[in-house]
C-alpha cells in the first residue's frame, strides 16, 4: 500500500465499522421497540436459544449466540433474578449449569416475538430484497 492509497483509507467505508453502525441501529430500534424496554437484545437472543435447543448448558449458548460465557453467565443471572431463566447447578459440580425457560419466560418470548418481526424490518428500513440479501 502507497502512501496515496494509505491517504484515502475511508474507515467509515469498511466492513467492521459498517457492522458496527448496523449493530448500533438495530439495538437503538429494539430498545425502543420492545414495550418497556423488558429485554435487551442479546437477553432476547439468549431465552430464544435456549427455547429453541431445550434445557442445555452455557457452552452451547454461548457458541451459538456468539456470546462470550463471562457475559453469558452475566446474562443468565439476570434472566434467573428475574425468573425468566432457570440455572440449576450440576450435583457435585458448580460451574456446570443447565439452564431452561421458566412459564414467565416462555410467555415473555410470545409476547415479544412480533415486536421482533417488526423490529427486523425497522432496521432494514427502504433497503430492497436484493439489497436485503446482500
Amino acid at each position: 500500500m502507497t502512501h496515496n492509497d494509505a491517504a484515502k483509507y475511508d474507515f467509515t467505508q469498511q466492513i467492521g465499522y459498517l457492522l458496527r453502525r448496523a449493530y448500533q441501529r438495530h439495538t437503538a430500534i429494539f430498545q425502543q421497540t420492545v414495550p418497556a424496554s423488558q429485554l435487551t437484545a442479546a437477553q432476547f437472543v439468549v431465552m430464544l436459544t435456549v427455547r429453541d435447543r431445550g434445557p442445555c448448558e452455557i457452552a452451547p449458548i454461548a457458541q451459538h449466540t456468539a456470546i462470550d460465557e463471562p457475559s453469558l453467565r452475566g446474562i443468565v443471572e439476570r434472566l434467573k433474578w428475574r425468573q425468566l431463566l432457570n440455572a440449576d447447578h450440576e450435583p457435585g459440580d458448580a460451574r456446570r449449569m443447565v439452564v431452561s425457560l421458566t412459564p414467565a419466560g416462555q410467555e415473555l418470548l410470545e409476547q415479544t416475538v412480533p415486536f421482533a418481526q417488526e423490529i427486523t424490518e425497522l432496521t432494514y428500513g427502504d433497503l430492497n430484497a436484493q439489497e436485503r440479501a446482500t
